[in-house]
């Protein structure tokens, strides 16, 4: 797939990456691996969600790793909306390098100079990612998305801005379509 098969379709949407979990406080690649949230992450969450109230919210959608769902469960909970999944939205996967530190090997990954053995590449993340971000902002605005850092990564590319940049944990972002003739989407954090 190449082309228009990585371009957004033109609708605001908030994103929220899960919470902290052992290994992110570690920093080590987690990739599919399914590490839950720590106590610090399930109080991100908790705070996240408070965040979320009155933004007019009516579609939550989470990857299927506990990580993110549990985060999406604590803020649907708020919301009073149910969690729905989209296994598009789960976190690239690492291959050789799951569990291990992240170092100068992630740098390279997002560039595409190298791809871990058994690793997605981060072409093939962001191809997959703008799928599936698509398919959650065709449903009833406003929709939530939760996922992962890497993840998140392609869709700063996709949205013209540099992708190496770390995303907090839990701490929710407004996306929205470029204006006024601006390249790049607006990209604001709501703490």
């Amino acid at each position: 797939m190449t082309g228009s098969s990585d371009k957004l379709l033109p609708v605001a949407f908030w994103f929220l990456r899960h919470g902290e979990t052992d290994w992110n406080a570690q920093g080590l690649s987690q990739g599919n691996v399914d590490i839950p949230l720590n106590e610090t992450g399930l109080a991100q969450a908790r705070s996240a969600s408070l965040l979320l109230r009155n933004r007019g919210i009516r579609n939550v959608i989470s990857s299927p790793l506990s990580r993110a769902k549990v985060t999406a469960e604590i803020a649907a909970a708020e919301l009073g909306l149910p969690v729905q999944v989209d296994d598009g939205l789960r976190e690239v996967a690492f291959g050789v390098q799951e569990g291990k530190p992240m170092s100068e090997w992630f740098s390279h990954w997002v560039d595409g100079v190298l791809t871990p053995e058994g690793a997605e590449s981060f072409r093939s993340l962001t191809t997959r990612a703008v799928s599936a971000i698509n398919r959650c902002t065709a449903r009833p605005p406003v929709v939530l998305v939760v996922a992962h850092g890497a993840l998140f990564r392609a869709m700063r590319g996709a949205m013209g801005h540099e992708p190496n940049v770390r995303t907090r944990n839990a701490v929710p972002i407004w996306c929205e379509p470029p204006v006024n003739g601006a390249t790049a989407w607006g990209i604001t954090y709501a703490d």
